[in-house]
């Protein structure tokens, strides 16, 4: 029996909305944007680092440095995206109507 761990064969494609559920609108996020090229989304409990990234880069067609994730005291995961400085998440945030 073959195993599934660490193999493509075992990964579905997953659309990047499975992984990214909505923008986060706060004030906060939104200077993050405009002064840090950093963009904030509530995603999907399960979705890693990298799913992350991957959803981020193929949705958006950017590069993305690094992410960053936090548990809400409300129980949702919050990422916190770099934007690579070649591409701007004011244009990202912008395309999803954020500002």
């Amino acid at each position: 029996m073959a195993e599934k761990r660490g193999s493509e064969k075992g990964r579905k494609e997953k659309d990047a909305w499975d992984v990214l559920i909505y923008p986060h609108l706060t004030e906060k996020s939104m200077n993050m944007v405009e002064l840090e090229n950093k963009l904030v989304f509530i995603v999907n409990k399960k979705a890693d680092k990298n799913e992350i990234k991957e959803a981020i880069e193929k949705e958006f067609e950017v590069r993305v440095e690094w992410v960053r994730t936090e548990i809400t005291t409300r129980g949702q995961k919050k990422a916190f995206i770099k934007i690579h400085p070649d591409f701007s998440a004011a244009d990202i945030a912008s395309k999803l109507g954020m500002i």
